[in-house]
């Protein structure tokens, strides 16, 4: 009995599939297409919101005390998603300074969002029209049954003329409840990555950092260029096998970056070993 069911069913979907003429058919296109870029957007937005912030921003402290910055962009590699490529481009200051920091950000921001929402006005069309191209199909065709009642009346034709009309609207209808709900549920993972975004750039707001760097020649004239350098708290020299001195500035306030620092005023070529941001 329920295969019989089932089985009637489709036959009657089938038939009046059939009898709803071509803007069925466009319907059902773009109906088609709606569900296949559905289906695609949410895939990949379960994909990238299943990790939380949070534990992106664990997994940077842990590798921060174990290495610093690089060892910490190396630990978030694994993620893949708009929170960690965001937090990477915070972890370079330093190795850039503050505006080349905020500009890399907003670049990724800006990259990821395109992504996201890639689509996204299609789908809100194609649900709107929807039930717009159905209402023309039923005008269409209740304007051609009048048109034939008027040269052979017959109630029975009328009936069957009105009833083959009314299918485009019902497929019209079909496709947005379909599609609207999929349509909220992408919206709502969107805004639900958005709210991490927001929150992973208020816990890279470095407040501290301390970096260790080598300096390949004439240090005194390194730890001067430092001392004079806007956002630098404080610098010594060290002896250490990687590096000869160690810097502590405040993020926020770094106009350039430290080997650039070095460089235009001793023209001497420096490399950060050693970068660890604090909150």
């Amino acid at each position: 009995m329920i295969i019989e069911f089932f089985t009637s069913g489709f036959t009657t979907i089938m038939e009046m599939f059939q009898s709803g003429g071509i803007i069925t058919y466009i319907i059902t296109l773009i109906g088609i297409y709606g569900l296949i870029t559905s289906i695609q957007k949410i895939n990949y937005l379960r994909k990238i919101t299943k990790i939380d912030t949070t534990e992106i921003m664990g997994t940077v402290t842990v590798a921060m005390d174990r290495g610093g910055a690089i060892e910490a962009l190396k630990a978030i590699s694994q993620y893949k998603n708009p929170v960690s490529k965001i937090i990477s481009e915070a972890l370079k200051i330093g190795y850039k300074n503050k505006t080349e920091v905020e500009e890399g950000m907003e670049q990724v921001f800006i990259v990821e969002l395109s992504k996201m929402t890639n689509g996204l006005n299609i789908l809100k069309t194609t649900i709107e029209l929807s039930p717009f191209l159905g209402l023309i199909g039923t005008v269409i065709g209740i304007w051609t049954t009048f048109k034939s009642l008027g040269v052979n009346p017959d109630t029975a034709a009328m009936a069957e003329g009105i009833y083959i009309a009314l299918i485009t609207t019902i497929a019209g209808l079909a496709v947005a409840i379909v599609l609207l709900p999929l349509y909220t549920y992408i919206k709502g993972l969107i805004d639900k990555e958005m709210d991490k975004i927001e929150l992973a750039n208020k816990m890279t707001n470095w407040s501290y950092a301390v970096t260790k760097i080598k300096v390949e020649d004439n240090i005194p004239c390194a730890l001067e260029a430092l001392i004079e350098a806007e956002g630098i708290v404080n610098t010594r020299e060290i002896s250490e096998k990687d590096a000869n001195i160690q810097i502590s500035f405040k993020p926020s306030m770094l106009e350039k970056s430290i080997t650039n620092i070095i460089l235009e005023k001793c023209d001497v070529k420096s490399e950060i070993v050693e970068s660890k941001l604090k909150q």
